[in-house]
């Protein structure tokens, strides 16, 4: 009789884990999907915007940034802006094909791109040239449920370094006004 009863508690437990912590699995899984296809998108509106209008702007950079944080987590967004030192030896413009040698980019980090736009205060603006290269970088710096969910019952274990979520790179087609 005891052992009756202990496989029924066995057959129980397993029961349970099948039923409720494998779809449970799926599902956080699907929300990771949901949040890496928000946040890419968000990040991809972004750089368009941007590359466009040849700027970024704070209400735009805001808008972003609400963007990725509606999704929860602890996000860490990194700019940059290859600009471009044109060649002296140039005849003309990047677009003409009339070029003696090659351009040259810099890069500008977000300590750059920021600390240009805070002179500008809340309608601060960082303006870029036509043929500067902008691109946003998304890294989730914390475990989503499904990654606390996978290392308890896989045993999977790592540093817990953040995982790139959303890239995008854009050449900048209009120049801004300065």
């Amino acid at each position: 009789m005891h052992t009756d009863s202990l496989i029924t508690i066995v057959a129980i437990f397993i029961a349970a884990i099948l039923i409720f912590i494998f779809p449970l699995l799926g599902l956080a899984g699907n929300t990771d999907k949901v949040s890496q296809l928000s946040v890419q998108s968000a990040t991809v509106k972004f750089v368009d915007d941007s590359g466009t209008i040849g700027k970024i702007t704070w209400p735009n950079y805001n808008e972003f940034v609400s963007s990725v944080n509606a999704n929860g987590g602890k996000w860490d967004i990194q700019l940059e802006v290859k600009k471009i030192d044109e060649n002296v030896g140039k005849k003309s413009t990047m677009l003409s094909g009339t070029v003696i040698g090659e351009n040259v980019y810099y890069s500008e980090n977000n300590a750059q791109i920021f600390a240009i736009m805070e002179e500008g205060g809340d309608d601060g603006v960082y303006n870029m040239n036509e043929g500067d290269i902008l691109s946003a970088t998304v890294k989730l710096d914390s475990s989503t449920l499904s990654d606390s969910l996978r290392s308890m019952f896989y045993s999977v274990t790592g540093n817990n370094a953040s995982q790139t979520i959303a890239q995008h790179s854009r050449m900048v087609t209009a120049n801004s006004g300065n």
